[in-house]
C-alpha cells in the first residue's frame, strides 16, 4: 500500500526552546493529516483472491463432508445446531 511520502521538518529558531520546538511540530503532523492515514489503514486487510477463497471454500466443503461421513459410521457425535448453554 503506498502511503506517500509527507516529510514534516521543522527547524529550531534562536532563542526558542526544545519543548516549543516539540509542540510546533507536533502541530505540523497533525495538520499533514499523517497519524490521520495511518489509523485509517490500522487494520485494513488485502481482498482474499478469487482463487484462494475457491480452495478455502472446497477444503471446508471436504471437511464438512468427511465429518457427515464419521458420523454416519458412529465414529464422532453428530453436530447439533444451536449454542452452548
Amino acid at each position: 500500500m503506498d502511503t506517500g511520502k509527507i516529510n514534516v521538518s521543522v527547524t529550531k529558531s534562536s532563542n526558542e526552546s526544545i519543548p516549543s520546538m516539540i509542540r510546533r511540530f507536533s502541530k505540523r503532523v497533525q495538520g499533514s493529516g499523517i497519524v490521520r492515514k495511518v489509523k485509517g489503514t490500522r487494520f485494513h486487510q488485502r481482498t482474499v483472491s478469487k482463487n484462494k477463497r475457491r480452495t478455502n471454500a472446497i477444503r471446508r466443503i471436504a471437511k464438512g463432508e468427511k465429518r457427515e461421513e464419521m458420523a454416519r459410521m458412529g465414529l464422532v457425535q453428530p453436530r447439533t445446531r444451536g449454542g452452548r448453554r
